[in-house]
């Protein structure tokens, strides 16, 4: 179930809110899917999804396969029969202003601050499609 990016409901919107694991999906350099877990924040007013990680980790090399346009990538969580997808174009962000408010978002959304981490970048998703039911 498709929704309108302008005009999400205030249910959907809480859902992402709501502490909840969620799964990243990129794609290998063989096209296959790789889904691992992953924390997410969502700000609905700039449109952008962020994911904390270790800039080593395989995510990341699938999202900067994608060049400096980035890669598709989808984001979801479930809870029972509520589900929520967002997809987008990822790239990945180094810079330590843009690290420290996604550390900070991600705070906020799961109730604890990651531990420091010199190698910590944030996949930043420009978000053009929600999907779901909340």
């Amino acid at each position: 179930m498709a929704h309108d990016l302008r005009n999400l409901s205030p249910a959907y919107l809480d859902f992402w809110r709501e502490y909840h694991l969620c799964t990243l999906t990129t794609h290998r350099p063989d096209g296959t899917p790789h889904v691992v877990p992953v924390g997410v924040t969502y700000d609905p007013e700039a449109g952008v999804a962020r994911v904390i990680t270790r800039k080593t980790s395989t995510k990341v090399a699938n999202v900067q396969a994608g060049g400096p346009e980035g890669a598709y990538v989808a984001v979801c969580q479930l809870d029972r029969g509520r589900w929520a997808t967002l997809e987008g174009r990822a790239v990945v962000r180094t810079e330590a202003e843009v690290v420290a408010d996604a550390v900070a978002r991600y705070a906020e959304r799961y109730g604890r601050t990651p531990s420091p981490n010199p190698d910590r970048v944030v996949i930043e998703i420009t978000v053009t499609r929600a999907m779901g039911r909340a």
